[in-house]
């Protein structure tokens, strides 16, 4: 049996690896577009390859995913976190988990999975062409031609795995398929202000972010940044809400609170307090709510109170906007960055077009399609790859 699988990354290598292993007796081959091969892995984590995550409990997983969310807990049920930790240990790469419950093998490098992979992918004798970029896919009865710019192979099974590909959405639209709308998820928020111009480098353990006139909030740690803000709370505001922004062409207002989502009028009171209980000290010297100082010093003299005053001195009108920046202070986004060079996408073939429990297309028998390619993707933290080390392991059943 030849079994064609499409896409030289993550979930390509791991499902053609784990149907070789299955069964050694079929031909599987992997046709990469590029010369370079789990080029995603080798980037991820900051090159140490966040491979999955601590939380193996499916319920809890699927919070995870702004699209597919419902439908994977059946899926994780059958291949789980720890199952990874577990096919990783067995070919001899340990893990371990962060604090924040990311996973990395342990010799904190991208390169330990790429040189299993391939290590794997030789043993199992999967083969590996590249430079074949898919251009058209053909049912001829049961079986499947895949036409790339190179030639023509013939195939008794497919498997899409090519991640965020325009161009497979484009062969895959044309084989009759339905495809959701293509958007960028993940990435960071472009901002231009004086406030925090000069402070690239400092964070905020909590922060709480709301997009204006939007229902889109979220809390978590927060980073300035040269471009403007990032962290793990704008990542989440821009996952969920990767159709919205869109929308707005990545134009629009924010909401920050820099002191852990403190409501304004608490805020207030504990400035009040501080300023009854130590009037004569000077407000530049006493950064409270545990802010950086840089931070407090920038608030401050964005409110126009001098560096000599002291909190006796605040007048209600700086002590209001020392609430407001503190709080809730407005900042305006004018574009995005890719965040990293971790490129992830909203959109996809849609999960209704696919048996979830074979990965196999409903109305085209003997193609499948796992990873990125489909309406799947998820905050950071190892869940897109785990997403598709679990839908790669249950097309190697299937098949």
């Amino acid at each position: 049996m030849k079994i064609i699988v499409i896409g030289g990354g993550a979930a390509g290598f791991f499902t053609a690896i784990n149907i070789a292993e299955k069964h050694p007796e079929y031909n599987v081959c992997i046709l990469e577009k590029t010369r370079k091969l789990l080029s995603k892995v080798k980037v991820s984590g900051g090159g140490r390859c966040n491979v999955t995550n601590e939380r193996s409990r499916p319920s809890e997983l699927v919070r995870f995913y702004p699209r597919g969310s419902k439908k994977l807990h059946q899926v994780f049920k059958r291949f789980s976190t720890t199952d990874m930790v577990t096919w990783l240990s067995k070919r001899g790469i340990e893990t371990k988990a962060e604090e924040d419950q990311r996973m990395f093998p342990m010799s904190n490098s991208s390169q330990t999975i790429i040189d299993c992979f391939l290590k794997q992918a030789a043993r199992f004798k999967v083969s590996i062409l590249q430079n074949e970029t898919l251009t058209a896919l053909n049912q001829t009865g049961n079986q499947w031609q895949v036409t790339t710019t190179n030639q023509i192979y013939e195939a008794d099974k497919v498997v899409i795995a090519t991640g965020s590909s325009p161009s497979t959405w484009k062969v895959l639209e044309q084989v009759g398929l339905a495809i959701t709308p293509i958007v960028p998820s993940l990435f960071t928020f472009n901002i231009k202000d004086e406030r925090i111009k000069h402070l690239p480098g400092i964070s905020f353990a909590e922060a709480r972010v709301k997009i204006a006139g939007s229902k889109l909030e979220e809390n978590g740690p927060l980073l300035i940044t040269h471009w403007g803000l990032s962290g793990p709370v704008i990542l989440k505001l821009s996952a969920w809400g990767a159709y919205e922004l869109e929308s707005k062409t990545y134009q629009f207002d924010i909401l920050v609170n820099f002191v852990g989502g403190l409501a304004p009028d608490e805020v207030r009171k504990h400035l009040v307090q501080y300023r009854e209980a130590n009037p004569k000290r000077k407000v530049i010297n006493y950064p409270l709510f545990d802010v950086p100082k840089r931070f407090w010093d920038s608030i401050i003299s964005c409110c126009c109170i001098a560096s000599e005053t002291p909190f006796s001195e605040l007048s209600k009108k700086q002590l209001n906007k020392l609430v407001e920046e503190l709080a809730q202070g407005k900042y305006v986004v004018h574009g995005k960055s890719t965040f990293k060079d971790e490129f992830v996408t909203a959109g996809g073939v849609k999960l209704s077009e696919v048996d979830l429990e074979t990965f196999e297309c409903k109305r085209f028998p003997n193609l499948y399609i796992a990873g990125e390619v489909l309406d799947i993707d998820a905050l950071t933290g190892g869940f897109n790859f785990q997403a598709c080390w679990s839908a790669g392991w249950i097309i190697s059943e299937s098949i």
